[in-house]
């Protein structure tokens, strides 16, 4: 006993250790946004930066690497580094945000993008610390993922220098920014609600504390968190005003997360039987034209 209650003391001073040092450097690096106010400049420095604007995003970004080197060893650091360019994107999305050029909703893009990644990882850290790896930002989560978003800032950038007008429709971005609030919160409250049940990996053996999970967003659908990421990216999107992309992550998501259900059911049917088909049977997917695995009788 004693020795599980200081396992257990460890795993909760690091957990604090690796989410404070998360935080902190995203916080940091995030600073980048006072620049302006600190050079005396328009909001929208990122606009049209100019060669003083330029110098300073520089020196910022070097300070930031300087301090986090100064302050963390090494493992910390990997954690930190991360944390501090996701905490940059998001300083920068919110310089492009505060203009009026027609890279304003492309700030509002990579606010959503580098919050998305960050908080995926403080949430684990949170939430179930024995799964926590530098894979918790999803960084890395796959080819295809970082192909798609290459496509998309190719499509934004090209339609921008092509059709302007195409990238001014701030009804439709708005929509799209709704669609990434709600997507984000879904998931979020989804990996909340499932505690240390939930892994960004699809469990083969079942722990013993692994338990299923029919209450909060899981009352509404069986996969609210893949429901969230599901409407989060086409939400990215529709906020670029990118009709090729909307199409194209929407069959692409679609696709890869009916094959993800099936392949998790399967995994839950398995370790919980009986009482899962009854809640598979009374709660839907949640994605449309998804219902899951087949289960024959």
């Amino acid at each position: 006993m004693a020795a599980t209650e200081a396992a257990g003391r460890w795993r909760r001073g690091r957990l604090g250790r690796e989410a404070r040092a998360s935080l902190a450097a995203f916080l940091l690096g995030a600073s980048v946004a006072a620049l302006p106010l600190a050079l005396g400049s328009p909001p929208a420095l990122l606009a049209a930066p100019g060669l003083r604007g330029r110098l300073a995003l520089a020196l910022h970004v070097a300070a930031v690497n300087a301090a986090l080197l100064l302050l963390y060893p090494r493992p910390l650091y990997k954690i930190a580094i991360r944390a501090g360019f996701l905490g940059f994107a998001f300083g920068c999305g919110l310089l492009l945000s505060a203009g009026r050029s027609a890279w304003r909703h492309f700030g509002w893009y990579m606010c959503s993008l580098s919050l998305f990644h960050y908080s995926e990882y403080l949430v684990t850290a949170i939430n179930n610390p024995r799964s926590l790896s530098l894979d918790s930002f999803l960084l890395n989560h796959s080819f295809e993922y970082n192909l798609a978003a290459l496509s998309s800032w190719v499509e934004f950038t090209l339609e921008k220098l092509l059709l302007p007008e195409m990238k001014q429709i701030t009804w439709l971005s708005t929509v799209g920014l709704l669609m990434v609030i709600f997507g984000d919160c879904l998931r979020k409250a989804a990996m909340l609600t499932a505690g240390s049940n939930f892994n960004h990996i699809v469990q083969n053996e079942k722990s013993d504390t692994h338990t299923l999970v029919t209450s909060g967003v899981y009352g509404w659908f069986r996969h609210p968190s893949y429901v969230g990421w599901f409407y989060w990216s086409i939400g990215t999107q529709v906020l670029l005003c990118n009709p090729i992309c909307v199409v194209g992550y929407t069959l692409a998501s679609w696709r890869f997360f009916r094959e993800r259900i099936e392949e998790e059911e399967i995994t839950l049917i398995h370790f919980f039987g009986e009482e899962y088909l009854e809640y598979k049977r009374k709660v839907p997917s949640g994605l449309p034209f998804i219902k899951g695995v087949k289960v024959e009788l």
